[in-house]
């Protein structure tokens, strides 16, 4: 579906307040530290900016935000986990404002982290940035996914296939989906006015996922690192505007 100004103003205010729980977590997110507490902080923006969480009940889904670490791809639930140096944290955050979304994840290493691991965070940010450039008026959606998987593979790593990106607007997920990956078709034409979350998974090992007894936490089936990245953007005549940078 295609938005008008004023429906991409209403997500880039919605994207102001992922930015800002985003800014608040990975401040807070040190050694020692719950999850359970990053939860808490991310509730804290929401509330003082007057937005909706549109994570928490959705599904179900018992918390504000999805913390994943280590070999957690997405979903994760936050807890009692305790962050230890050296781990590395995907959160995923989302915000509702005047009934529009905005949704946005990032990775980030706790203390000191592997030099493998420093890279992947590196190379998964990396082809998040290579996908969003394709979000322009006149492409094909799926050119997105072939930009994140040649980034992500020609580092050596794997792009996770079960989970993908996915339009967004007056609800969280919307129509068409955007694989982070080349599905062998160009996909849907790209007009101006469309609204799209990306968001590659990219894993240090197999692409293989395993869902937690949970029904929510999505592993990596041979326990290998995975980092998670995701903007909002908006296709527009002057090319991708990202919604939920600051």
């Amino acid at each position: 579906m295609r938005r008008n100004g004023g429906e991409i103003a209403k997500m880039r205010r919605a994207g102001q307040v992922v930015a800002e729980m985003h800014e608040a977590t990975r401040a807070a997110a040190k050694p020692g530290v719950t999850t359970a507490q990053l939860d808490a902080v991310a509730r804290e923006v929401l509330e003082r900016r007057g937005a909706k969480s549109n994570f928490l009940h959705y599904r179900g889904f018992p918390a504000t935000i999805c913390t994943s670490p280590n070999d957690m791809i997405v979903h994760g639930i936050p807890g009692a986990y305790v962050l230890a140096e050296g781990d590395i944290l995907s959160i995923d955050c989302g915000a509702i404002v005047e009934g529009y979304h905005g949704d946005a994840a990032f990775t980030m290493g706790v203390g000191d982290v592997s030099p493998l691991a420093a890279r992947l965070i590196e190379v998964t940010e990396k082809s998040l940035w290579a996908g969003i450039e394709h979000l322009r008026a006149g492409g094909r959606l799926h050119e997105v996914g072939r930009a994140v998987q040649e980034v992500a593979e020609a580092a050596g790593f794997s792009v996770v296939r079960e989970y993908v990106g996915h339009a967004i607007g007056t609800a969280m997920h919307e129509e068409p989906q955007v694989p982070n990956y080349w599905p062998g078709n160009p996909g849907p034409a790209l007009k101006a006015g469309m609204v799209f979350a990306v968001e590659p998974m990219v894993n240090v090992g197999g692409a293989a996922t395993r869902l937690l007894e949970d029904g929510w936490s999505v592993v990596t089936a041979d326990g290998a690192l995975s980092a998670h990245f995701e903007h909002t953007i908006a296709v527009t005549a002057d090319g991708p505007q990202v919604l939920t940078v600051p």
